[in-house]
């Protein structure tokens, strides 16, 4: 054999393997398991968020408890006294309370994870990692405002003398869905706000009226029983009213629409993953 031959023989065993890289399909195309191997930069990235939200204020963590009180205060004091809104024969402050608990932690998720990706250029522009983790991190981050408003609801229940129900195991199913609802939202919103900064001023307007076309200051049995079916679609209406029935009693466990307002979550959490991971590709050079 000749030397040549020898010689192009054992550039041939050495040389790597061809790597063929192809676009996953199916659900390997959401991208579920690189957020799962960068689950330790997912917890740095939630710690960051709570720490940043009270960086350099005056009063600190003591806003987590001070925001979910003067809200009630001033929920009580405007609809529960003057305006005299119904509560379902439960006293205003729990009324209103129970629905501020889930609607704070929807909104400030919504509000986090939408602005997310232009929050965190800097860091995106230089460092690989899945982008899906930044807006997960910033819907996630509402889970420790939430166990603050956690405490506030459970010293105003000792104060109402209002007993603890077995139904109050439902309370993580609710809460579920709410951090589904605004992981789904915030995908959208920050998918869009890559292109479109205005979508940043946008996101205030949108939850404003998602909030009263959610039952956070009224029961949902004033709501005309023409258009209650439809109104009952949006998941954040099942999940307050879950709250309020498994705290209290109050209203009516959850029905059919909850599970149809369920399927309508998955469906926008589900395209929501997919549009953003088809745009992470080139947010790069578009931030």
């Amino acid at each position: 054999m000749k030397p040549s031959t020898i010689a192009k023989d054992r550039i041939l065993e050495i040389s790597p393997p061809n790597i063929v890289i192809e676009q996953s399909r199916g659900w390997a195309s959401l991208g579920l398991r690189d957020v799962w191997e960068y689950r330790e930069l997912l917890g740095y990235l939630v710690w960051r968020e709570i720490q940043g939200a009270y960086r350099q204020t005056a009063l600190g963590v003591t806003w987590l408890f001070l925001r979910p009180i003067v809200n009630m205060l001033l929920l009580s004091f405007v609809f529960g006294t003057m305006v005299r809104v119904p509560s379902d024969d439960v006293p205003y402050p729990l009324f209103s309370l129970a629905a501020l608990l889930p609607w704070g932690f929807f909104s400030n998720g919504v509000l986090r994870a939408s602005r997310s990706l232009v929050d965190n250029m800097h860091v995106i522009s230089k460092v690989y990692f899945p982008r899906m983790i930044i807006p997960v991190a910033g819907a996630a981050s509402g889970l420790y405002d939430l166990a603050a408003s956690l405490v506030i609801l459970i010293i105003a229940m000792l104060i109402y003398r209002t007993p603890l129900r077995v139904e109050i195991l439902w309370l993580p199913i609710f809460l579920i869905v709410a951090l589904g609802f605004s992981l789904a939202v915030g995908l959208w919103l920050a998918t869009l706000s890559v292109k479109y900064r205005d979508v940043s001023f946008a996101v205030t307007f949108l939850l404003q009226a998602l909030m009263y076309m959610s039952p956070v200051i009224y029961p949902v049995s004033i709501v005309p029983q023409a258009i209650r079916f439809i109104y009952q679609l949006n998941p954040m209406t099942g999940v307050i009213q879950g709250f309020r029935w498994s705290l209290f009693g109050s209203g009516q466990p959850p029905e059919i629409t909850f599970l149809l307002s369920i399927g309508l979550m998955i469906l926008a959490l589900v395209s929501g993953a997919y549009i953003f991971r088809r745009t992470e590709r080139t947010v790069v050079d578009i931030l």
